[in-house]
């Protein structure tokens, strides 16, 4: 009889609560563990990446001097750690909270676990959804799985006059976001959109889909003429399988991501959507890493983005009012 396995993914090796208060009891490990990461190669300077360093005193506000460009540096240097006073205990608690849970962590429960204000736990998460930054990978080489989903509030939740105030059916009101699965690497990638034409969805899978892969979609009028292999399933008439075409892949990622927003989040603005759609793109390809290895990707992705508060809060033209 075939062995049964542990629950979920029981190949990956986690790290318990007590585990985690052994590796970080206190400043000292937990800065050493952030330059191990940041400095696998040896302490460099943050400012111009000089190893010409030394320590100094404590009594200064940062751990080393560069003799190269003159300038104090700590390890938070050039990360998106730059300018936060957390203690960077507090920092890898929060990146271990943050990759252990599936559906992601809110600001709420962060600042209550952290014991930090609500207003710098919802900056912290922000600050660490910078790491997942996807630009300048190569396209999936496929086959490939393309399709679009909504996100914004129901109608039937809405009051009268807000229901009054928008025209159309369907999706209209709501936010688009395309996506797209690779079932070679099993990655995805996917990104907000402010319309679901011909050309801006078809101008997605050029940018992320490799000339010879395949590509299979629902029966949407805007991938008609798409220029790679196509295929398409029609669910105007119930086909949702035949045979390899079906979108079945990227639509379990949109279902994972709608449930983080109505039971994580409840909430989400279109101004940060892309923030949490990077997220959990992120997520779902390094699943299969062991904690560890999860929380020193992240860290490793924090090096060279900096965010500052009002950068975040700025206006990008984008709605700031939240949706259920």
């Amino acid at each position: 009889m075939k062995k049964q396995g542990g629950p979920g993914k029981s190949h990956r090796k986690g790290i318990s609560l007590l585990q985690l208060a052994q590796l970080f009891p206190d400043e000292e490990s937990a800065r050493r563990w952030f330059e191990a990461i940041l400095w696998p190669n040896g302490r460099c300077c943050g400012h111009c990446g000089s190893t010409a360093t030394r320590e100094v005193p404590k009594r200064k506000p940062l751990d080393y001097w560069c003799k190269d460009c003159r300038n104090y540096f700590s390890v938070r240097t050039g990360t998106t750690l730059q300018d936060s006073k957390l203690p960077l205990q507090k920092w890898a608690f929060a990146v271990y909270l943050y990759v252990t849970h599936l559906k992601s962590v809110s600001s709420m429960k962060l600042h209550r676990d952290l014991g930090i204000t609500q207003k710098s736990a919802w900056f912290m998460l922000h600050r660490l959804r910078r790491a997942w930054d996807a630009s300048g990978i190569e396209p999936f080489e496929g086959p490939v799985e393309v399709d679009e989903s909504f996100f914004g509030g129901r109608r039937r939740n809405m009051s009268n006059s807000k229901r009054r105030a928008i025209k159309g059916r369907g999706a209209v009101g709501k936010t688009a976001v395309i996506g797209a699965k690779d079932r070679k690497t099993n990655a995805v990638r996917a990104e907000v959109v402010k319309r679901t034409n011909t050309e801006t969805l078809q101008d997605f899978v050029h940018k992320n889909v490799d000339t010879e892969a395949i590509v299979y979609t629902d029966d949407a009028a805007a991938y008609d003429g798409v220029v790679r292999w196509h295929e398409s399933v029609c669910h105007s008439t119930g086909e949702y399988v035949r045979q390899q075409a079906h979108t079945n892949g990227i639509e379990s990622f949109w279902a994972m991501l709608k449930r983080a927003h109505k039971g994580t989040f409840h909430r989400l603005s279109p101004k940060h959507l892309q923030r949490y759609v990077d997220e959990f793109a992120g997520r779902h390809n390094l699943r299969d890493l062991d904690t560890d290895m999860q929380m020193q990707t992240i860290v490793a992705g924090l090096v060279g983005r900096t965010l500052l508060y009002r950068d975040l809060i700025a206006d990008n033209g984008l709605e700031a009012q939240a949706r259920t």
